[in-house]
């Protein structure tokens, strides 16, 4: 029998210049992203949709729980299977795609982890590990475009 997982996330929208959404410019994109118990996130739009580039966008952080999603399960399985992970980042790449309506959607995410394990005789199978996070990854699982891995292994 599967399990259930419950999520709740409070948006506020905080753009209100005084006048509401009047008119498309006289609005700001700003809002809050509030889950109990967490930091507040400061969020916006993409500067390309009138948003402050000094906050988060929904594009950046979907495409931060691809990334974060599949480096949670990489490094379950790095320590079932015996391998030391000492050091972990990824430089994440997305595409999204704008359609003439203003519509658009994410065409694939690229993964680019740099991961370091402790030794040599561990790379290979830490190599083969980040096909098997892909699979597990709930984020991954979720989206109808490809999430592709470029991995690249070190020893420490």
């Amino acid at each position: 029998m599967s399990k259930e997982h419950h999520y709740k996330t409070t948006i506020n929208w905080t753009g209100n210049k005084g006048t509401g959404t009047s008119s498309y410019r006289n609005y700001e994109r700003s809002h809050t992203i509030s889950i109990e118990n967490k930091a507040v996130i400061e969020g916006s739009s993409d500067p390309a949709f009138r948003g402050d580039k000094t906050k988060h966008n929904p594009e950046d952080l979907f495409l931060s729980s691809l990334s974060s999603c599949h480096m949670l399960w990489y490094l379950h399985f790095c320590s079932e299977e015996g391998i030391i992970v000492t050091d972990y980042t990824d430089e994440a790449t997305g595409i999204m795609a704008e359609n003439p309506d203003g519509s658009g959607n994410f065409t694939s995410a690229t993964l680019h982890p740099t991961v370091t394990v402790a030794e040599a005789s561990m790379v290979e199978k830490a190599k083969e590990l980040h096909h098997k996070a892909n699979q597990f990854c709930f984020i991954a699982r979720s989206v109808n475009f490809p999430v592709k891995h470029i991995p690249t292994l070190l020893v420490k």
